[in-house]
């Protein structure tokens, strides 16, 4: 970046930070700008203003502890307790095992260093003394206890020390430190974590070495009735941990984990809360990655770990790190509201007021509100959630009306409530154009003029502008109508009822009800009948409109459905047609289709055209039978969201259940957590739009919506190789609820990097296509689309096989740039991957993907060119475009087939349903996977692996490989049957990963056929089976005859 462009961007963020200094995205912005200037002094300042008002991560502390450090004169008590300081500040923010091994060195070399200076300094006094040291470092290490699988790092490194002092100590002192230490170890004994034996064990050498021996035995049974509890304790989350660490430590996992553990009839809060604090961690970590979804997920978690706990009491320390951390929750800030509240009742009930402890109601209050994450200054700002506002006005309103319950109004409580709600009301409708559809600030507002304040005209007032304001909500209607009752103005709620029973309200329905009830309970018998006949009319009116409506949607879908068709319809030649000729249907995903039957090209005289004759009776006119479609799921299906929980397949049958719906084919229910979906797929895509006309219906009283399932389906492409299904779901699930990612299977290409994403409604899918075009690394935009199953060409660049080259055989110093030079002579290139490891060596093989097939087929002549000093083998990727675009060689019989086999382990105990993409997502993070293959029938699956040694290493892996809740199974791949079994569903040709369409395609080229290899099986045809001996052929005996 040009400096002044940099200059001018850095003091444009700096603007903007000082009106709104609590946006971690600005904080985050700052940073990066003063890094990209690579100023020193500016990267401190930034940092340094971030951890002012913000939490923030290791990787913004790390640096500013190092600067401290160096700042100081170290050797002195004073600058080394100014460096002590820094480490408390940042350890209140996060757990990082970073900063806490760092701290727990820093104390040792300082202890060290003082303890072996000859002339202590005078300010020294106690610092740094064995006793002062063990104080700290024993703080230091509980503060990472609870992550069970990593806490021995900081115990490890805090038990070497004191055996080290142990070791260094006088005779006198011995016993004593013996006697520390013993309780160190009997007391992590007792805490659950991964190396429980490791510990055991020092416990065991400990006793050996300094307790007598005729103690030992009792010594070594006592602490392993101590430690058989903690032990229990983490061998019961032991799985939990492999699952969360398979998954990257993604916050799915963390949140999966947790709610796993609050669901526990009695939860650990040891292991809970350590579980919430590295949860915490990870989160805070995203979110100053730039992860999407990452901050949603700090106040979630800081919510939950608040609620849990609850009962045990909470500190200042607990919730000005809440706070601190998740500065824009309003449920946080509502809790520590309630949890003041709760303080300033129990200090008046003792006498015991300290302010020095807790900051008041009204304090906490305007901090929230100062940090500016509430309200939105302009229109063109971001829309700000109503679900964090009102909490948070709700909290300090109850706080105020409960005081004045009890009496303790100093005069301005109630003025303050009125005010506090008024002007929360203010900022709900101006933080987003949906404000408030509960009202649940106006209901409250109501209820206090209504019964406290006893101001019913006040309370008219405020639902009259709250219908004004949601025009078209019934709720706020009635509601207004329900207040004008309540005060007896039963002649304006009766004229507000026939005003707005004709209007286009969401709901019309709730409000004729209400109105109805009205006139039974209050009105007379000529109202009611005139009530009776407007609301007849009213709904006349409606249903006359919804089925224009109706209409004019379904008009629509059937004139689009007729362009597809006309643009699908197949042609066919008047003569002269053959089977080959017929185009296939295009599908959303690839499917191979099988070749015909017969392989020397002759029709089956089913297969034959109809020969009619015209009514001329001169010329026979040649009929091609029509081309039987497949099931056409995408365009048959609809998706039907928020079902209330009880909905069963009849409700929705009956939902259906007009001719013009046709028939279903099938029903799948999916409960969610959050709420209860189904898809409902019909025979015929024309009953298609007249099912959509059923969405905003009810079923038990729940307004439930329709849609077409594609409507809600994004196609995601062109992510980063390092993304999986935890980032996806991760980067997408801000937009909404997501009903299920599909990813591609890598049977016949393991460079497909595609996803489709299907959320419960439409409009999440529309917001998240703002992702479109995002650079979410360096020179590589997502692309996400609507996944319109009549697009495919136009998203799935249908024709990637045939321009995709694999090179392989490269030497490990080989480059991008040495391959773009070699092979940007053939044309223009789009892309070139280049395989690395971990270290960023090359592994020795590469993608070229040209802009043409053209360009990419002249490419192959690159074959055998020499690079770096080696030969270089150049082929397509796609096995499939390979067999389609170049001759076929001799092949070695069973020899190819043996070597995949070789490098292949079957697995078992798969879940049902597995996803091929998911499992090879799984296996290729601990080792090299080529091709994975799933069989749904028998929950099982074959992955071929790079070389036979990945296999071995798969084989012997000790530690369990967890998918879903299943413990993966794994054995070697075996060439015939087992136990009586075929190991997996036969292909056609008998082959692991062969492509449906090559099981019955004739082979190219002529010659004779080739014999199987030594030790082939004969398979055999089911459509004609042979004897085993035939005439005419000569056995062993004949030639034998014929030597002798």
């Amino acid at each position: 970046m040009d400096e002044s462009v940099a200059l001018d961007a850095l003091a444009d963020t700096l603007t903007r930070l000082s009106t709104n200094s609590y946006s971690v995205d600005l904080h985050v912005q700052h940073i990066r700008l003063a890094k990209s200037m690579e100023d020193k002094d500016q990267i401190l300042v930034a940092l340094e203003m971030a951890t002012n008002y913000i939490a923030t991560p290791d990787d913004v502390w790390l640096p500013l502890i190092d600067a401290k450090t160096a700042a100081n004169d170290i050797n002195t008590p004073e600058g080394a307790l100014e460096v002590l300081g820094v480490y408390s500040k940042a350890e209140q923010d996060y757990m990082s095992f970073s900063i806490l091994q760092k701290h727990l060195e820093f104390l040792a070399d300082r202890h060290e260093h003082f303890s072996g200076l000859e002339v202590e300094p005078d300010s020294l006094g106690e610092l740094f003394s064995d006793d002062w040291t063990r104080e700290l470092m024993s703080i230091v290490v509980s503060k990472g206890a609870g992550d069970i699988a990593q806490s021995h790092i900081l115990w490890d490194q805090y038990y070497n020390w004191e055996l080290e002092i142990l070791e260094k100590a006088s005779m006198d002192k011995k016993p004593l430190l013996v006697n520390v230490i013993e309780n160190i170890l009997l007391a992590r004994l007792q805490q659950p974590h991964a190396k429980h034996q490791d510990t055991y064990q020092s416990y065991s050498s400990f006793t050996t070495a300094h307790k007598p021996p005729s103690e030992y035995e009792s010594l070594l049974i006592s602490a392993s009735k101590l430690r058989s509890r903690a032990v229990k304790e983490y061998e019961k989350r032991e799985a939990s941990e492999m699952v969360l660490a398979a998954a990257g430590y993604s916050l799915d996992a963390y949140a999966t984990y947790i709610a796993a553990e609050r669901r526990r009839r009695d939860p650990d809060y040891f292991i809970l809360c350590g579980l919430y604090e590295r949860g915490l961690a990870e989160a805070s970590r995203r979110q100053f990655a730039g992860e999407l979804g990452a901050e949603r997920a700090t106040q979630m978690f800081w919510v939950g770990y608040i609620d849990f706990v609850n009962s045990q009491g909470q500190s200042a320390e607990f919730w000005q790190r809440a706070t601190r951390s998740a500065p824009g929750s309003g449920e946080v800030w509502a809790r520590y509201i309630r949890f003041l509240e709760r303080e300033q009742e129990s200090e008046a009930s003792t006498d015991e007021m300290d302010a020095s402890q807790n900051e008041d109601i009204e304090a906490a209050y305007a901090r929230a509100l100062s940090t500016t994450l509430f309200s939105r200054g302009r229109k063109s700002d971001p829309e700000v959630d109503a679900d964090q506002i009102v909490p948070l006005v709700l909290a300090r309103a109850g706080a105020a009306k409960r005081a004045v319950e009890a009496g303790h109004d100093d005069g301005d409580s109630l003025t303050t409530l009125i005010k506090v709600v008024e002007d929360g009301i203010a900022m709900v409708r101006q933080a987003s154009s949906s404000g408030d559809p509960r009202f649940r600030l106006e209901k409250f507002l109501s209820e206090f003029y209504l019964s406290l304040a006893d101001v019913p005209d006040a309370a008219v007032q405020l639902w009259a502008s709250t219908a004004a304001h949601y025009k078209s909500s019934w709720a706020a209607w009635v509601a207004y109508t329900d207040v004008l009752i309540r005060t007896y103005h039963h002649d304006l709620a009766r004229k507000n009822f026939q005003d707005m029973s004709t209007k286009n309200l969401d709901y019309p329905e709730a409000l004729w009800d209400a109105w109805h009830n009205f006139e039974h309970a209050h009105g007379s018998l000529s109202s009611l009948e005139e009530a009776i006949y407007k609301i007849t009319q009213a709904r006349a009116q409606l249903e006359t409109r919804r089925a224009r409506e109706a209409e004019k949607a379904y008009a629509a879908a059937a004139a689009q459905y007729a362009e597809q068709q006309s643009a699908s319809m197949p042609t066919v030649p008047a003569t002269g047609a053959t089977q080959d000729s017929i185009p296939i249907a295009s599908e959303t995903m690839d499917v191979d289709f099988p070749a015909p039957a017969d392989t020397k090209g002759k029709r089956k005289a089913e297969e034959e055209p109809l020969v009619t004759e015209t009514s001329g009776g001169k010329k026979p006119r040649l009929e091609t039978p029509p081309v039987s479609l497949k099931r056409d799921r995408e365009n048959c299906t609809v998706f039907v969201a928020d079902l209330p929980s009880e909905a069963t397949e009849a409700d929705l049958k009956a939902l259906f259940k007009d001719a013009s719906c046709g028939d279903i084919r099938d029903i799948k229910f999916t409960r969610m957590p959050e709420t209860l979906v189904a898809t409902v797929e019909f025979h015929d895509r024309d009953s298609v739009p007249a099912a959509l006309t059923k969405d905003k219906k009810r079923i038990h009283e729940t307004e439930i919506g329709v849609h077409l399932a594609w409507r809600s389906t994004l196609y995601v492409t062109n992510f980063p190789e390092k993304f999986d299904d935890a980032s996806i779901r991760d980067l997408f699930g801000q937009y909404g609820l997501i009903f299920d990612v599909r990813w591609p299977s890598k049977k016949f290409k393991a460079t497909r990097r595609f996803c489709y994403l299907q959320y419960t409604s439409p409009p999440s899918a529309e917001r998240a296509l703002e992702l479109h075009g995002r650079e979410l690394e360096p020179d590589r935009a997502i692309s996400v689309l609507i996944s319109n199953p009549e697009r495919k060409k136009e998203r799935s660049d249908a024709d990637a096989n045939e321009r995709e080259l694999y090179v392989a055989g490269l030497s490990k110093f080989a480059t991008k740039e040495d391959l773009r030079k070699v092979f940007e002579t053939y044309g223009p290139i789009k892309e070139i991957r280049l395989a690395e490891d971990k270290s960023g060596q090359s592994k020795g093989f590469a993608f070229v993907d040209f802009e043409s097939e053209t360009d990419a087929r002249a490419a192959l002549a690159a074959n055998n060119y020499e690079l770096k000093n080696r030969r270089i083998a150049v082929t397509f990727t796609d096995s499939r475009v390979r067999a389609k675009n170049k001759e076929r060689t001799a092949e070695t019989g069973l020899g190819r087939r043996a070597d995949a086999r070789n490098r292949s382990v079957r697995i078992r105990n798969i879940p049902s349903g597995t996803q091929e993409g998911l499992l090879h997502q799984l296996l290729e993070k601990h080792f090299l996977v080529k091709r994975t293959e799933v069989f749904t029938a028998l929950n099982e699956a074959v992955v071929e692996l790079e070389n036979p040694a990945e296999a071995g290493k798969l084989l012997l892996r000790t530690e369990p490989i967890i998918l879903g809740e299943n413990v993966l199974q794994f054995s070697e791949e075996q060439a015939g049957p087992s136990h009586g079994q075929p190991a997996a569903p036969p292909p056609a040709t008998g082959g692991m990963f062969v492509p449906r369409a090559t099981g019955s395609r004739p082979r190219a080229g002529l010659g004779r056929a080739r014999k199987p290899g030594l030790g082939a099986t004969q398979a055999s045809s089911s459509s004609s089976a042979q004897p085993p001996e035939q005439k005419g052929k000569k056995g062993q005996d004949d030639f034998r005859k014929m030597l002798g």
